[in-house]
């Protein structure tokens, strides 16, 4: 199964695309920080990742405020067929900063 979680923030965001069918991509940069128990050690995560959203989920992202935490789902997928970088397809998000 190819499913992520990820509590992430907004940091960086493209201006909304749309495919040859109309469907708006928008393609942001979340970032994640927070703290996880390894081998039973505290280990500090730090990471940037790149993420795209289609369809009803592009609204969604783009309603985000930069900064604001939120929980984004969906699954990675290579950037492009021949890519060996993942990109995150976000399907869902809970969590807009505007509650």
């Amino acid at each position: 199964m190819n499913r992520l979680q990820l509590t992430a923030s907004v940091v960086e965001r493209e201006a909304v695309r749309y495919t040859p069918a109309g469907v708006p991509i928008a393609s942001v940069t979340l970032q994640h920080r927070t703290e996880v128990v390894e081998a039973g050690i505290p280990r500090f995560v730090e990471l940037t990742m790149p993420a795209v959203a289609a369809g009803k989920a592009c609204g969604l992202v783009e309603s985000c405020e930069l900064g604001v935490e939120a929980l984004f789902s969906g699954f990675l997928a290579k950037k492009h067929r021949n890519a060996r970088t993942l990109v995150f397809h976000i399907t869902e998000m809970q969590g807009t900063g505007k509650d």
